[in-house]
């Protein structure tokens, strides 16, 4: 079962159910949405202007009961070896948290287009996902565990996984 929790006051309860239903289409696993956001102030670093994602993943831990849970925050996100990231998780853990804000066209100075930002949020989720079934990154460019560095990269992704990656979370899945 995975849970998913808004991170933030700006993340908007319909996309969140929105990608609840597209993960459970994806990945065949029940996907239920909690009800109450967490706040992320904690995590803020003023130096860079941005939230520290180990910091949020490292909460989140304390939320789960061995369930995966998958944040979806409303504030860039950071570690400290990159400049942003679009996302992070525990490498065959449970927790995983993804950012709304470089996925978003307005953050290039792009009008809006909510179906692109649905979209590339849905790849990013499956790609963090994927890590907490003991995923790596994938050198089939296509696959949502394809390393992404940059939006173009995550827009020449595809929704499913290559048949070794979809093979693993097959298989973590039971």
């Amino acid at each position: 079962m995975i849970h998913l929790v808004r991170i933030g006051d700006g993340v908007a309860v319909e996309t969140v159910d929105e990608l609840a239903a597209a993960l459970a289409r994806e990945l065949g696993e029940s996907c239920h949405v909690r009800p109450h956001a967490v706040d992320p102030s904690f995590a803020f670093d003023p130096v860079r202007n941005q939230y520290h994602a180990t910091a949020i993943l490292r909460a989140m831990t304390s939320m789960t009961e061995g369930e995966r849970l998958l944040g979806i925050a409303a504030v860039d996100l950071y570690v400290p070896i990159f400049t942003f990231v679009f996302g992070e998780a525990q490498v065959a853990g449970h927790c995983a948290v993804v950012s709304l804000t470089r996925l978003r066209q307005e953050f290039y100075g792009l009008a809006a287009d909510r179906r692109l930002t649905s979209e590339r949020l849905v790849k990013e989720a499956l790609h963090e996902l994927g890590h907490t079934y003991g995923l790596r990154h994938c050198h089939d460019w296509s696959c949502p565990m394809a390393s992404s560095t940059s939006i173009e990269r995550m827009d020449l992704k595809n929704r499913r996984y290559c048949l070794r990656c979809h093979s693993t979370v097959r298989a973590s899945l039971g």
